[in-house]
């Protein structure tokens, strides 16, 4: 892990954003009652975990706050940050290409990924890309081609959370990345909280302490521009 990039921000094809009715009022299903057997959505036995049920054993995963991620060996880390302050995203940077999870707020019956997997499709299309959509480990994932990048976007439904995934790599190794982001997905724990927040509301990054002192140093060592 020994690449603290910043980045710029810049929306990912597909980012969930809030939506508004027509009063502008962001919509937000917190309230809605949880009940297991009309539709409400539950855990994964087999990962990703909501941290209601992480498993108890000793896989090493980054504490991102957020999420907690399983980091492969000789994989280094870039971190986005926002011109406003907060950390965007973290890559994972691998030899089979640049891997993200981003978890956000969902509703409590699930199928955000459904929605998003849509427009993440149609603005993918809008920028050129081929897009293909195929049944995975969780339902739907996306694959796209754009120029020389091959793409792999994969959504799993939690309780009251929603995990994206994605993948650029080169084409020639478009199935090893694939395999790759699953492994990420299937080993991350999310970490929704309980406070009720709009659904889409990407859910805080929180970098562990050497990191984000990494981070501050480098800023101060950057010439002026």
């Amino acid at each position: 892990m020994g690449l603290f990039g910043r980045g710029r921000r810049k929306r990912d094809a597909g980012e969930p954003v809030a939506r508004h009715d027509e009063a502008g009022a962001v919509e937000d299903y917190d309230d809605e009652d949880y009940d297991d057997e009309d539709g409400a959505v539950g855990t994964h036995p087999d990962g990703p975990y909501d941290e209601a049920d992480a498993p108890d054993d000793d896989f090493p995963r980054l504490d991102l706050g957020s999420v907690r991620i399983p980091v492969p060996d000789g994989a280094q880390l870039q971190v986005e940050m926002d011109p406003a302050g907060p950390v965007r995203a973290v890559h994972v940077l691998t030899p089979v290409g640049q891997l993200t999870l981003n978890a956000y707020a969902a509703p409590r019956s699930g199928g955000l990924w459904r929605e998003v997997c849509g427009e993440l499709a149609e603005q993918l299309r809008g920028d050129g890309a081929t897009v293909r959509s195929a049944v995975g480990d969780w339902g739907q994932e996306l694959t796209a081609a754009l120029g020389e990048v091959s793409l792999r976007f994969i959504g799993v439904d939690g309780p009251r959370w929603m995990l994206r995934g994605v993948v650029a790599g080169p084409p020639e190794l478009a199935d090893t990345s694939a395999g790759a982001l699953r492994e990420l997905v299937r080993n991350t724990v999310v970490v929704r909280g309980t406070l009720p927040m709009p659904v889409r509301t990407p859910l805080q990054i929180d970098l562990p302490q050497a990191i984000a002192e990494h981070i501050a140093q480098a800023q101060t060592e950057q010439p002026p521009q």
